[in-house]
């Protein structure tokens, strides 16, 4: 395993001074976030553009990866999130083109894994946005697949605000989609694992990764903290609005130890890349370097 972070939170600073900080502070694995240079999402922790992967030469892509090496960083992935299947076909057919060209740049620099979402419809099912995928994604995947790249499906069901609601923006959070996946798309297509979401939706952890870790490409280390009260005014039927918190590592509701002796049990040995969506540690670029910090001390004892 190797322990590295999502560049997301560092949307001012360039690649090579969070490179630098990212190496000198013991990680070893860096994903990029690659959203569009020019008009990036405005939702938090989206839009930074990393990378400008429009037109990208193969000389520009080996450049990169040359600087990450020198630093003793591998590039565990391109960080692409947003929302393929959106009801605005115009919104879609942009993001799926740039989402294309994260995969070119991602087989130019040699990278083997895009991490995005599959997408949603929020005022859809999920049987009927299923139905929408199997039209929208063959594309994507015979992309990904004529540049050796395979896609890692990260599984937040992305219902954090009113915007997203009542179905959220991403479909693929639970097993039965997860299985839909892998038995249409073949094994281009995996999973960005992040434990946090399933605490919340009460999908057990351990019997999550004993089923699919085989087809883990990518994990996100993310924690999330269940606020009781929240629970108790809102209720379960608000899908986590107003109880779900995301934490850092080590300070919610993940048992990290428990987790980790699951991975080992089935093998997994890829990134751990540590996702900062911690409000607690956001204000400036400073509290969020000390919580990737506090991250990377709860999790490096796991790492080996």
């Amino acid at each position: 395993m190797q322990l590295g972070l999502l560049t997301a939170p560092f949307p001012e600073t360039p690649l090579d001074e969070v490179a630098d900080w990212t190496a000198d502070n013991g990680f070893t694995s860096i994903e990029i976030a690659c959203w569009p240079a020019s008009s990036g999402d405005t939702r938090r922790y989206a839009g930074t553009s990393h990378i400008d992967v429009d037109g990208i030469s193969d000389a520009q892509a080996s450049e990169i990866v040359d600087a990450m090496t020198a630093r003793g960083l591998d590039i565990s992935g391109l960080g692409y999130y947003p929302n393929p299947l959106h009801p605005d076909l115009d919104h879609s057919r942009m993001v799926i083109d740039h989402l294309k060209k994260v995969i070119t740049a991602a087989g130019k620099m040699d990278v083997g894994v895009v991490n995005t979402f599959l997408g949603a419809d929020p005022g859809k099912t999920q049987d009927d946005n299923w139905e929408e995928a199997t039209k929208v994604w063959p594309e994507i995947i015979s992309h990904a697949q004529e540049h050796g790249v395979r896609i890692a499906i990260e599984n937040c069901p992305m219902i954090f605000s009113k915007d997203e609601w009542p179905s959220g923006n991403n479909l693929a959070y639970n097993p039965k989609i997860w299985r839909r996946m892998f038995d249409e798309f073949g094994e281009t297509i995996g999973l960005n694992f992040d434990p946090s979401h399933l605490v919340w939706l009460m999908i057990d952890i351990e019997s999550a990764i004993e089923e699919f870790g085989a087809r883990f490409y990518h994990f996100q280390a993310k924690d999330v903290m269940i606020d009781d009260k929240g629970l108790y005014d809102n209720g379960s039927l608000s899908s986590g609005i107003g109880w779900q918190i995301p934490r850092l590592p080590g300070l919610g509701d993940v048992e990290w130890s428990r987790v980790f002796s699951a991975l080992y049990r089935v093998g997994y040995d890829g990134p751990i890349i540590i996702e900062h969506e911690d409000a607690d540690f956001e204000a400036n670029d400073e509290l969020i370097k000390d919580g990737f910090l506090l991250a990377r001390n709860v999790l490096a004892p796991y790492v080996v």
